[in-house]
Formats: structure tokens, C-alpha cells, sequence
């Protein structure tokens, strides 16, 4: 008998112990405001770079190996949706994570080295700009999947439980970190926006850019 009052007495400690660490990977107030904070961030930095471009102002290449403002802002819907489809998916599946895992660092090398620009990478070829839409209807999905976005975070208070495999991270890390919990793919969705909203100001930097 004391066997099994001991036995069911350290069980309900590990179901308390396990609760407790579930309930600390729970997003906090503070976590989903910084989010939704960046994302609005981001999103009103390209609504600045595009507003009131001419065609011509769109289309321009800088070189003929270099995107126009048109195909970044094609290849930024492409990359919210790969987030917001296949990758989230992929993290309702995928096993929690641990408490030992520090999240708050990664974090910073998303937020922080993703949107920097001295290092450049060959974005794979389903990720790259074919024309699919003219501006104002890339302008139009890249607005929704903000709120898609925002609607993700909202309502996925569990998104630090599920991780899984990230090649940005990988990138920018240098593979010290090779994966992102759902909360930090939605901080690279709007990092990544910062990334390539600072592309469209090199283009619009550019000598020949047209002037109208």
C-alpha cells in the first residue's frame, strides 16, 4: 500500500513538473506584444518604400542579375506564405521543445543578423519572382498575410512548444543554431520583410532609378 501511495505520490509530481514546463513555454504577454510590434513595424516599412511608385519605377533593375521592387516584394509574399502554409503545418506536427533551449538568443539572431544585408544568400527557386502579379495585387496578399500573421500569433499561445528545422537560422548563425520554434518563424517572416525592404531602398538609391 505504501508502495503505491509513494508510486502515485511521484507521479503526480512529474505531471506537475511537466505542467509547470509546458505552461513556461507558454507565449507571455510581453512576447506576443514585441511580435505583433515588429510585424506592424515591418509591414509599414515596405507600405513606405512602395507608396506611390510608377510602373517603370517598379520594374527597374538595377542590373539585369538584380531584382526590381516588384519581384522583392513578389519574393517577400512568396516567403509569408511558404510560413504561413507549408511551415506551419510542419510546426503543428513537430514535437515541443525543452526549457534548456535558449530561446531569447535566438530570438536576437533572428530580429537582430537576419535583416542584415552584408551577408547575402541565393534564395531557392520556388521562392523566386516570376511575375505571378502585378503590384497592386502582390501589395494586396502581402497585407492579408500580415494579418494572417498577426491572427497565427494571437491564436497559437503554444508556439515555443513546436520547432523544427530552419535553414535562415543555419544561414545566419553559421550553423551554431539550426532550428526555430513557431514563435521565431513569425519574427523571421517580419524579419525577413526588413531584410528585403532594405533592397527596395538600394534600388530606389540606385543613379538610374527613374525618376517618375
Amino acid at each position: 500500500m505504501k508502495l503505491s501511495m509513494l508510486a502515485r505520490t511521484v507521479t503526480a509530481f512529474a505531471v506537475a513538473a511537466m505542467s509547470a514546463a509546458v505552461a513556461d513555454l507558454r507565449l507571455t504577454s510581453l512576447e506576443i506584444d514585441q511580435a505583433k510590434l515588429y510585424l506592424q513595424q515591418t509591414r509599414n516599412g515596405v507600405i513606405g518604400a512602395t507608396k506611390g511608385l510608377s510602373d517603370a519605377q517598379w520594374k527597374y533593375k538595377p542590373a539585369p542579375d538584380r531584382w526590381s521592387i516588384a519581384e522583392i516584394l513578389e519574393h517577400m509574399v512568396l516567403t509569408q506564405e511558404l510560413i504561413l502554409g507549408p511551415i506551419r503545418e510542419q510546426l503543428a506536427k513537430a514535437p515541443g521543445g525543452s526549457l534548456e533551449r535558449d530561446t531569447k538568443t535566438v530570438d536576437a539572431v533572428v530580429v537582430n543578423q537576419l535583416p542584415d544585408r552584408l551577408s547575402k544568400f541565393q534564395a531557392p527557386e520556388f521562392l523566386q519572382p516570376t511575375g505571378r502579379w502585378i503590384p497592386a495585387e502582390a501589395l494586396d496578399r502581402f497585407n492579408k498575410n500580415y494579418a494572417r500573421l498577426t491572427e497565427y500569433l494571437e491564436s497559437t499561445p503554444d508556439l515555443r512548444q513546436h520547432i523544427i528545422d530552419a535553414p535562415p537560422i543555419k544561414a545566419v548563425s553559421k550553423g551554431k543554431y539550426e532550428s526555430m520554434d513557431g514563435y521565431q518563424w513569425i519574427l523571421g517572416a517580419a524579419a525577413h520583410t526588413e531584410r528585403h525592404t532594405k533592397q527596395m531602398l538600394e534600388v530606389k538609391a540606385d543613379a538610374n532609378f527613374p525618376m517618375k
